[in-house]
């Protein structure tokens, strides 16, 4: 639930016991960083010609730059602090989060819809609801897209803002308006090409600084097994080691049952983010072929299944050796599990590295939102509704306009974030508003030819009132459920359900449209993305659905020992 500004004051903060002890090589490594962004963003600006290249790289991106840059465009402040923040309060019950809540809906966005969105040569996901539908889904999922990404943007932001001023002293302002500006010049100058060459580095990166932490970590505890025993001692207690024991009911760390997790978080919240969300999808849509789009989200799952091992890891190890962890303000908040290990375990020059994989992440995941914003801004609003047939020229600078404003916009709504005390909870209260109701839409719409155009539009508006009356409902305690995360699960369900019943009825009393309008855009009726739903190709590691197969069960064989 939220809670006020105040549980994040600037004057805590400042006397904090986060404050980190850089030297001149930590600060050059960071320096380093800095340097070889703007670099890339320099770089990639001589590719750009056309709003396709600022826009979608051209469709020229080969997979494994696409895989990487899918999955670390999400490594953004909510999988860092977020998780690792779940990995502290609620144990391994977080592994759902990856497990069940996103390698599942990758694979299915490779293997079934990537032909869709591909073979349609749509350039943004409201796009091919217009197609689907009609202009008024169109632009209600355009507008209510481009407010999620700024202010999932400022959730990134504002995190990167706190931790600097807590770790290394900077104003609060000059954080912002550092990282801000970073970003603001490489998306500005390079456009999605730069995102995504930025966002396989800072994969990268991020790694580079989380790996010591967790190495570090695990000695000091005595391995896994010294970890565990410290975990049953911690009011997590042996609940804290298990991912699927006692949700037969909600008494379990997560304060949810398995029909929650499954249902809510695995089918409805999870496919709802990684299916339809611009952000992710548009860098499979820059890949250079179908099939190279295809294997974009399949490549990212594979790190997917792993990422856990230094998010959730960590967030355990902090849990026992940093004492009163849990606090409901000040240093000790389960969103500073990352920072006080880094204060406590790492050396100069490995904390160096280590602050610069936490602005990698925070950068990484601000620009994937602005990247997303700039292009819906432009193509689905101000295109279709504002300046019609105007020269390419114009839009591209349409776009480098929009995307300043995305990032001032960002600087604002960074500070809605600093509401909540658990970003996590803020970030999967927003999914379940914004996500949930447009997955439903996608998917009946996509399976179901007879759904009609208005049906696509009251059942994606009727599925977000809903989701939006439970969550009010659950801030004034009309209703009480076990948990903020346990109302984002059970919101994006009621969304999901409502806009499924909301799509049947409209249909049963308004026109559908033309099996000839419908064609490549529903499944039976796929024109030439059909034969791509099972196609692959005899070379194994560049068969999605080989690949997808294997990831699936990884996910399955991971969940064996933590059962």
């Amino acid at each position: 639930m939220a809670t006020s500004p105040g549980r994040w004051p600037v004057d805590v903060l400042a006397a904090s016991g986060l404050r980190l002890d850089l030297d001149i090589f930590d600060y050059l490594i960071l320096a380093l960083y800095f340097v070889t962004v703007l670099g890339i963003g320099f770089a990639a600006r001589a590719a750009i010609k056309s709003s396709s290249d600022f826009f979608l790289s051209g469709r020229s991106m080969p997979a494994w730059v696409t895989g990487l840059a899918f999955v670390s465009a999400n490594l953004g402040a909510l999988e860092i602090l977020g998780m690792a923040a779940n990995g502290a309060q609620y144990g391994l019950m977080t592994l759902h989060y990856y497990w069940v809540g996103a390698v599942p809906a990758m694979v299915f966005l490779g293997i079934v819809m990537m032909p869709f969105y591909y073979g349609s040569r749509v350039r943004s996901v409201p796009e091919f609801l217009r197609r689907r539908f009609n202009n008024g889904t169109h632009l209600f999922n355009a507008i209510s897209f481009a407010v999620a990404q700024v202010l999932i943007a400022g959730v990134n932001l504002y995190a990167l803002a706190l931790i600097l001023e807590a770790l290394l002293g900077w104003p609060l302002w000059v954080s912002i308006m550092l990282g801000a500006a970073i970003v603001l010049v490489y998306i500005t100058l390079g456009g999605l090409s730069s995102a995504i060459y930025n966002e396989v580095l800072q994969f990268f990166v991020i790694l580079a600084g989380l790996i010591p932490i967790t190495i570090v970590g695990l000695v000091k505890v005595g391995g896994i097994d010294g970890l565990f025993d410290k975990v049953r001692q911690s009011p997590l207690g042996e609940a804290g080691l298990h991912t699927w024991a006692n949700t037969g009911s909600t008494d379990n760390p997560l304060g949810a049952s398995w029909i929650g997790i499954i249902f809510g978080l695995g089918f409805v919240l999870s496919f709802g983010y990684w299916t339809t969300n611009f952000a992710e999808v548009q860098r499979a849509l820059s890949a250079k072929s179908n099939n190279a789009a295809r294997r974009t989200p399949i490549i990212g799952a594979f790190p997917k299944l792993l990422i856990p091992a230094v998010t959730v890891i960590p967030g355990l190890i902090a849990l026992v050796t940093v004492k009163g962890l849990g606090a409901e303000s000040g240093e000790l908040q389960y969103n500073y599990a990352i920072p006080l290990l880094m204060r406590d375990l790492l050396p100069n020059g490995v904390l160096g590295v280590a602050v610069t994989g936490l602005l990698a992440s925070f950068m990484a995941g601000m620009a994937a939102n602005v990247s997303g914003f700039n292009t819906v801004f432009t193509y689905d609003i101000w295109q279709s509704y504002i300046r019609k047939d105007r020269s390419d020229e114009y839009y591209l600078r349409v776009g480098r306009i929009a995307t300043i404003a995305g990032v001032i916009v960002g600087i604002g709504t960074a500070f809605i974030a600093a509401g909540f005390s658990n970003i996590m909870n803020y970030i999967q209260a927003l999914f379940s508003l914004f996500n949930a109701p447009l997955f439903a839409t996608f998917i009946v719409g996509m399976f179901w030819k007879r759904m009609s155009a208005w049906a696509g539009f009251w059942s994606l508006v009727l599925g977000f009132v809903a989701s939006l009356t439970l969550y009010i409902l659950h801030l004034t305690d009309v209703l009480h459920f076990n948990s903020d995360l346990d109302e984002s699960f059970w919101g994006a369900g009621a969304a999901f359900v409502v806009a499924v019943i909301v799509a049947v009825i409209v249909t049963q009393f308004t026109p559908s449209k033309r099996e000839e309008e419908l064609r490549g855009l529903v499944y039976g009726l796929e024109g030439n993305t059909g034969e791509a739903i099972l196609a692959g190709e005899k070379v194994w590691w560049r068969n999605p659905v080989l690949l997808g197969a294997i990831a699936l069960i990884l996910a399955v064989v991971l969940y064996i020992p933590v059962w």
